[in-house]
């Protein structure tokens, strides 16, 4: 027997009557609050389902069997008495009236099909040109002498640091000092500890680099902060618990740490460290538990984004702002998610954007993700590849964005520069 055919899901169903209504694949993402990826593997089940090839023959297909309707036609009313017997003219007037409601039909689905066809070409070349853009923004810098993941990087005076993480060889410590103006790396003085699942931030010129984790997954208590001018390392307070593969942000003169693996799990903890009274403090949790997140700082609050729970790639874009910490208003808020999951993604905030670069757990993604935090959107920009690129360290440097290390498989000495933002020099101007 031919296998039976395969019914549409109600989603299936959402997606094919905006398709009838001439929506293009951006619209119907945003109106079901679903990426454009989403919507493209709904309309590969609808074809398969229906056994069409475009969307023009999916509209045709679904007036025609009645699985939607379109609107602005209304359904016949129900007969209540019977009818008398039709005559022929009755019969012939039924059927040129329903030639003539099939050709306006038709008409109608040629009319919306046009308008969706001429929408996506407009949408299609203005993505398509964005992408190009973003595409010639990339450069391949001199590569890190040590490749390596799940490292902390960090930039300091025009300068990034990559400190830690792991690599073929297992848990490192070493510090390697990269200068863009000479583009150039350095070694530095390595991390006493050796520890891998770190981040790191900058406060009153000094990198703290807190906890990690050991070769087999131990999380660490230790936290150790580097002074550049100096290239020496210091201990500090104790982290109140270990963690590593959290997310870290400074923030008026306070560390910050979000989530994270414990040893055993990942958490929604959060710590708030004083290097004035040498103490850490836990603060109200995240709404999510998650580890493998990125966070990043605009304009007083801090936005801790995508991450990875044991079992997916996580698309949270959650803002946390420790002013509201101690009062009665909350101090979490959710924000606009990420257009896919990202585990493992670097975020770096540069003006008044967040970017997102990197992440994906299982698979490689060809997008990475600028945030306004204005608008409380997301613009998608080329990444410089579309291979998994999971674990790298982000660093900006006036205009550019570094994105270094990370794993694809196998650990990376990657260092690709982002052209985020433009300078332009006006003659006679300062």
């Amino acid at each position: 027997m031919p296998d039976e055919p395969r019914p549409l899901t109600p989603r299936e169903i959402e997606v094919l009557r905006l398709v009838t209504s001439g929506s293009t694949n951006q619209q119907i993402a945003h109106q079901l609050a679903i990426s454009v990826n989403t919507v493209k593997v709904h309309l590969r089940n609808i074809f398969e389902k229906l056994g069409v090839e475009s969307r023009t023959e999916a509209t045709l297909h679904a007036i025609q069997e009645g699985l939607i309707e379109l609107e602005g036609l209304p359904a016949p009313a129900a007969e209540e008495v019977e009818a008398p017997a039709p005559t022929a003219w009755d019969r012939f007037g039924r059927w040129a009236f329903s030639l003539a409601a099939a050709v306006a039909i038709l008409a109608l689905a040629a009319f919306f099909w046009t308008r969706a066809r001429t929408q996506d070409r407009a949408t299609t070349s203005a993505q398509s040109a964005a992408m190009t853009a973003s595409a010639t923004r990339w450069a391949s810098r001199a590569p890190m002498p040590t490749a390596r993941a799940r490292l902390a990087v960090a930039s300091y005076a025009g300068l990034v640091y990559a400190i830690g993480g792991e690599n073929a060889s297992g848990v490192t410590g070493m510090v390697e000092r990269y200068d863009p103006a000479t583009d150039r790396w350095t070694p530095r003085a390595s991390k006493p500890t050796l520890v891998t699942g770190i981040g790191a931030a900058i406060i009153g010129g000094q990198i703290y680099v807190p906890g990690g984790c050991m070769a087999y997954g131990e999380a660490k208590t230790t936290v150790e902060v580097y002074d550049p001018e100096r290239d020496t390392w210091e201990e500090r307070a104790p982290l109140p618990t270990p963690l590593c593969d959290y997310a870290i942000a400074a923030l008026e003169g306070k560390l910050y740490l979000f989530g994270g693996w414990d040893g055993a799990r990942f958490v929604d903890t959060v710590y708030e460290y004083d290097p004035d009274a040498d103490r850490w403090t836990a603060r109200r949790p995240m709404p999510t538990a998650r580890g493998y997140a990125g966070a990043g700082v605009v304009e007083g609050q801090i936005y801790v984004i995508g991450g990875y729970d044991g079992q997916r790639d996580l698309a949270v874009n959650e803002v946390y702002d420790p002013s509201k910490d101690n009062g009665g208003e909350s101090s979490w808020v959710s924000k606009a998610p990420l257009p896919q999951g990202r585990g493992g993604p670097g975020v770096v905030a540069l003006g008044s954007a967040l970017y997102v670069i990197g992440g994906g757990w299982e698979a490689g993604l060809a997008t990475s993700e600028q945030y306004d935090v204005r608008q409380d959107a997301w613009t998608s920009f080329q990444a410089p590849t579309s291979e998994l690129w999971r674990n790298p360290g982000l660093a900006a440097v006036d205009t550019n964005i570094y994105a270094i290390g990370g794993w694809d498989g196998e650990y990376l000495d990657a260092n690709r520069e982002y052209m985020a933002l433009f300078r332009i020099f006006l003659p006679g101007l300062p």
